[in-house]
């Protein structure tokens, strides 16, 4: 199975979020917010295994800054390394006030994604394979990232 370029899975989307987004201030959910993460994660780890996905974990989803009624969301998510069945995807958020231009990048998301077969079994998905300097430095950072969730599993499983 052949190695994929990050830029096979690039994938971006764009949502204007509503009233039904948000709390009675006007700021949206995080929830909310969490559920496009997950489908751009989708999306771009179904584009680079060519098969159906599920999330097994969500690695981190951090708020940088608040989101708001009337803002338009753009996401953008591609895989940064794939191991067996699993990948790893960046899904990074911006928000764009449309009326003023004011951006701001308000969510990184890092997600762990395994690939099925028709039977719900994992199966394998290609390898990662960098062209850039930043895409080499992401596939390095997510490794680091494994690492540390392979000895956080072990650490409480020793318990």
């Amino acid at each position: 199975m052949d190695a994929k370029k990050p830029t096979e899975s690039l994938t971006t989307m764009a949502q204007v979020m509503q009233i039904t987004d948000a709390n009675t201030d006007g700021f949206v959910h995080g929830g909310s917010i969490m559920k496009l993460v997950d489908s751009a994660a989708g999306v771009a780890s179904m584009r680079h295994a060519q098969r159906r996905v599920v999330t097994a974990q969500v690695d981190s989803l951090t708020f940088h800054a608040p989101v708001h009624i009337g803002d338009v969301l753009s996401l953008t998510a591609c895989v940064t390394q794939a191991w067996n069945s699993s990948m790893e995807v960046e899904v990074t958020v911006h928000r764009e006030d449309p009326v003023t231009g004011d951006q701001d990048h308000t969510t990184t998301a890092y997600l762990t994604m395994v690939a099925l077969d028709e039977h719900g079994r994992p199966v394998a998905v290609p390898g990662v394979a960098p062209d850039t300097v930043e895409e080499t430095r992401r596939q390095r950072e997510a490794e680091t990232r494994r690492q540390s969730r392979i000895q956080l599993r072990q650490d409480l499983e020793s318990d």
